[in-house]
């Protein structure tokens, strides 16, 4: 019965990818080799704080808005940006007025890109890797594609169920038995699926257990000061930010979360 090899390929698909995610996941609760090595600062920055909770582009977006507040950039509410002054107090700052070009005015979304691909993000990622707060590059790319994989199976389980239901000249009261069989290999990777997504939100994919404790332990920031403003948007991205027109500026162009 050509149903049975349908079912055996569902559950391999299945099992394979269930597999997968678990050890994936359970590899990524570990630190990296030499973790224990390196120093962890008792103080991160607001750099820092925000690629362990957003990753590179929450850096960018927060160096964005500190150059604003503090009116060395004009950002539009059009998506475009504007330097007001040409010095940046570091590398990330200096980045994004490279990135503008010598024209003082470009669209946000691609400096965006620029800042969150520039050495100096990469050296901060590099540091919180090395001291066992971030997930590494490898380790989080693995992640992503094993809970695709067990979507990709899930989807497989569903379409050869329904090729199998579905094949000519098959007994009456057929189709209800093979669905039986074939909702087991789903149940799994549904199930995979619902214990990943309870495991990593609200999460940052880009903190470790300890990068997470470190975030889970931040005071809630007080209205007001452009510092806890910062915070914030550190923490929580820009919808943190009350004005609307820095906001709309900031998600022109951005690319959607994930």
């Amino acid at each position: 019965m050509l149903w049975v090899v349908l079912l055996l390929v569902a559950w391999g698909a299945a099992a394979v990818s269930c597999i997968r995610l678990c050890l994936v996941t359970a590899g990524a609760a570990h630190r990296p080799q030499g973790a224990e090595r390196a120093p962890v600062s008792p103080e991160l920055s607001l750099y820092e704080t925000a690629f362990l909770a957003g990753g590179p582009q929450r850096v960018a977006d927060l160096a964005l808005v500190s150059m604003h507040l503090r009116r060395r950039l004009l950002l539009a509410h059009t998506g475009w940006a504007t330097v007001v002054d040409p010095e940046g107090r570091d590398e990330v700052e200096r980045t994004v007025i490279r990135a503008i070009g010598p024209d003082g005015q470009s669209r946000i979304a691609p400096i965006r890109a620029a800042a969150a691909a520039a050495d100096a993000v990469r050296g901060l990622a590099d540091r919180l890797v090395a001291s066992g707060l971030a997930v590494p590059h490898g380790t989080r790319t693995g992640l992503e594609s094993a809970v695709r994989a067990v979507r990709g199976a899930a989807v497989l389980v569903v379409v050869l169920a329904a090729v199998s239901m579905l094949m000519p000249g098959q007994e009456t009261g057929y189709a209800g038995p093979v669905a039986a069989w074939f909702g087991l290999p789903l149940v799994l990777t549904l199930g995979c699926l619902a214990i990943a997504r309870v495991e990593n939100h609200p999460y940052s994919p880009w903190a470790s257990p300890s990068g997470q404790r470190w975030l889970d332990s931040l005071p809630a920031p007080v209205r007001g000061a452009d510092r806890d403003l910062l915070a914030a948007v550190a923490v929580r991205g820009v919808g943190a930010l009350e004005d609307p027109a820095l906001r709309a500026a900031l998600l022109s162009g951005a690319r959607p979360a994930g």
